[in-house]
């Protein structure tokens, strides 16, 4: 019984890492109801692990989730039925997913549609990105609270009430006119982006829920571009995934260890994968309509410089810096301007351009801003405060290769 427990559970876990989405896409867009599509899987994947240990795991996991989830749905609306227009909902959910119902039935991908409806004009602008990598991706509020700086709770709260405003407001789950693309465009790309850093984050693949993140977005990036071959900011985005996607092998050495960019070794990157994104960035270049991820795609760029026997340009990445903190205001970006004005005119200034923005709440409780004060600190000789700042970020890392790395760093202090 515990072998089919075992398998049961993760023939689950996979088919929830490889089509979460598309399951919720699929039944939001037949149910017009974001919130009651999540409950209806969630309850189908408890039912799941109640069934699958007795019954086996069946041959087509996700026809059998959607299957639970459609009957499930179809209960909820006949338990919110007062007069015919329940009834005709609940008619209604039966035509749309009658044909759903054997193992199997391919299941769409209308994961695109849902990412586009997310993002919405009706929606607030703020958490058009967070909705869709709950929704899409299915990120719980505490790691989307994490990506975007913001309480658990107040995440937790907006995105329930962006639910609502979906259903109530009638927002169709289909792809906009052409026209009406771009202002929907940059949320769209923001939730890809926090889901590609989500995967990235876990870079040996330990956690099951940020497993295979990183490809995941790179594929619906792929899409987007594929939809808007002519969109500078949607190739420049691909370009920066993919850039990073090419020194993944060189981040952790043979023990595993964790290895910063700098101490890369550049013959461990993927050729292939840069050839790919220096061309994407090229394409993005020449439609001269400049945005932050074709700066942040620049910037992984300059570091490229080394696979080819050439030192970092940093006054470059400087310049670069500058103009992604004028462009967007991002702390992350001050953070990494600080670090690279020390490579230009010492610790000392770059230390400086940290304390510029240290009165930033949201830099509290962000691991980095710590490592980089602590780097920096050191450097010019603070040794005490250094250490108070890498015991900070030691306390706010979760990889435990990252960990060491900080630990070592501070003991050598």
């Amino acid at each position: 019984m515990a072998d089919h427990d075992n398998q049961a559970h993760e023939a689950a876990a996979a088919a929830a890492r490889r089509s979460y989405g598309r399951l919720v896409a699929f039944l939001s867009a037949r149910t017009r109801d974001v919130a009651g599509a999540e409950d209806a899987l969630s309850e189908a994947f408890v039912a799941a692990l109640a069934d699958w240990p007795k019954n086996g795991v069946p041959r087509n996991p996700e026809a059998w989730l959607l299957a639970a989830a459609r009957r499930r749905s179809i209960d909820a609306a006949r338990r919110r039925q007062t007069a015919a227009k329940g009834s005709g909902q609940v008619q209604f959910l039966a035509e749309e997913m009658a044909a759903m119902a054997e193992e199997s039935a391919s299941i769409p991908d209308e994961r695109l549609s849902l990412m586009f409806a997310c993002a919405h004009p009706a929606i607030e602008a703020s958490i058009r990105a967070p909705l869709i990598l709950q929704t899409v991706l299915g990120f719980d509020a505490a790691t989307i609270a994490s990506a975007f700086l913001v309480a658990p709770a107040t995440m937790g709260q907006r995105l329930a009430r962006a639910k609502a405003k979906i259903r109530l407001a009638g927002i169709p789950f289909r792809m906009p006119e052409r026209e009406d693309i771009a202002e929907r465009l940059d949320a769209v790309l923001a939730a890809i982006y926090a889901a590609f850093t989500e995967g990235w984050s876990d870079p040996a693949g330990a956690e099951a829920k940020r497993r295979n993140l990183a490809e995941e977005a790179i594929w619906l990036g792929r899409l987007v571009v594929e939809l808007l071959p002519n969109e500078a900011e949607a190739l420049g985005l691909l370009a920066l995934m993919i850039y990073s996607a090419s020194r993944w092998p060189a981040r952790r050495d043979a023990d595993r260890e964790f290895v910063p960019l700098g101490e890369q070794d550049p013959a461990h990157w993927d050729d292939r994968l840069i050839g790919e994104a220096e061309a994407l960035l090229t394409r993005a270049h020449r439609l001269n309509a400049a945005g932050r991820y074709q700066l942040e795609a620049a910037l992984q760029s300059a570091h490229v410089a080394r696979r080819l026997g050439r030192g970092v340009d940093w006054p470059a990445i400087v310049t670069l810096y500058d103009a992604l903190c004028s462009l967007t205001g991002s702390p992350v970006a001050a953070i990494n301007r600080a670090v690279a004005l020390a490579e230009t005119q010492g610790a000392f200034i770059g230390l400086a351009a940290l304390d510029a923005i240290a009165m930033d709440e949201r830099l509290a409780e962000y691991q980095p801003y710590w490592a980089a004060r602590a780097d920096l600190l050191a450097r010019t000789g603070e040794r005490i405060a250094a250490q108070q700042a890498y015991d900070q970020a030691i306390g706010l890392e979760v990889d435990p290769a990252v960990r060491r790395f900080l630990q070592r760093r501070r003991a050598a202090v």
